[in-house]
């Protein structure tokens, strides 16, 4: 298929379509992350969003059932220098393409990523359209890119988070450690995990666009996970008597989501211990009266540095959003304890008299670094004490 990515600058890609045969409008974005592209496929917070791969060679590991982070992909397109025209992994169910085919997503190979890459570090992130239906001519596919909205002031965690409450793995067959068998063993060796710990700690998680693997590590710490809409109140929350509160990640304007900060303001009057990350470390910073703004491009990939303020410090975190706390409109008893050294942009948060705390970045970061994994264990900690 010949295929097309526009902007709304003016700047046209052509290349070789894969995926389905389709048209899509999003904010062109990228990802540093050297592998991980399920994970960034299925990760909620990519709402609205035509994802480019800066490293060149993807697609070598194919998809499987077990690794997705969400009920269903969500990136508006893709965008990568090669496809694999192999899928060499013992887990693999199927191939990229024929991932993106089915979920009717389309993908563009044999573009120029470092060049549009440099484009989008320089100009900001941008509004694109990307077909694979060889209909559009090059003036037709930028004016489409520029009448598409964008993201500011678009609530798009009503579209991605579950429609119902429900209780995470009640069955334990989703959270335990992956455990690689190397000798025979009967039945598929996928299935093999490590024991879970009891779930005796409580939680309400609020899904605003949450990655399953949040909720493993969540039970790994032995939390017994009751998920709830983006759209419960406090009130409802605190019906299942929680010892404490999560606030997930998602997509789009965290300035949208007037609810959720009603909702975490409320709740943080109530005194229950809350750990956020990504989009709730967001709508914290706005429960508490702070602002957010637009990142220039955002922060996506596996390896930007955090330096934590208290000890010295620095972890390798995955990130992905394009939005930030304003650290000057926080009040006096919010403290920020984590940094971006790349921009000095605010990464954590914590109450100075409640047991609050958030991150901006993703410590269950599955693949990606691991430095930030004990924050699960210190919100299990928080809840003891409190």
């Amino acid at each position: 298929m010949n295929a097309i990515l526009a902007l709304e600058d003016g700047t046209v890609f052509r290349g070789r379509g894969f995926g389905a045969r389709a048209t899509a409008c999003g904010e062109v974005c990228f990802n540093t992350s050297m592998t991980g592209y399920q994970e960034i496929l299925t990760d909620p917070s990519y709402k609205g969003q035509i994802v480019t791969m800066t490293y060149p060679l993807i697609g070598n590991y194919g998809v499987n059932r077990q690794d997705v982070e969400s009920w269903k992909p969500h990136v508006a397109g893709f965008v990568i220098r090669e496809l694999s025209p192999v899928v060499s992994n013992w887990r693999a169910d199927a191939s990229l393409a024929e991932y993106l085919d089915g979920q009717g997503i389309p993908g563009i190979q044999g573009v120029d990523t470092r060049a549009l890459t440099k484009r989008l570090r320089v100009r900001g992130a941008l509004k694109g359209v990307i077909s694979t239906e060889g209909k559009l001519s090059d003036t037709e596919a930028v004016r489409a890119a520029r009448d598409w909205p964008g993201l500011i002031g678009v609530d798009y965690v009503k579209e991605v988070t579950h429609r119902e409450p429900f209780c995470w793995d009640e069955t334990e067959q989703e959270s335990a450690c992956f455990k690689l068998v190397r000798e025979a063993a009967p039945g598929d060796a996928r299935s093999v995990r490590d024991p879970l710990p009891p779930a005796d700690v409580p939680i309400v998680a609020y899904d605003f666009g949450m990655k399953y693997n949040i909720l493993r590590r969540l039970r790994q710490r032995g939390f017994r996970v009751q998920v709830v809409p983006a759209t419960t109140s406090a009130a409802e929350a605190l019906k299942y008597k929680p010892a404490g509160i999560f606030l997930s990640n998602g997509p789009g304007d965290p300035a949208a989501l007037d609810y959720a900060a009603r909702a975490v303001g409320e709740l943080i009057r109530s005194g229950v211990p809350i750990f956020g990350i990504c989009l709730g470390h967001q709508v914290l910073g706005l429960a508490f009266g702070g602002k957010t703004f637009k990142l220039k491009f955002g922060h996506r990939g596996a390896n930007q540095p955090v330096k934590d303020l208290a000890s010295g410090r620095v972890e390798i975190t995955s990130q992905n959003h394009g939005f930030a706390v304003d650290p000057a409109s926080l009040p006096d008893e919010v403290v920020v304890d984590r940094l971006n050294l790349n921009d000095q942009t605010v990464e954590g948060m914590r109450h100075r008299t409640k047991p609050i705390f958030c991150v901006q970045y993703h410590p269950e970061a599955s693949p990606g670094p691991h430095d930030s994994s004990g924050l699960f264990d210190e919100f299990r900690q928080v809840i003891l004490r409190a």
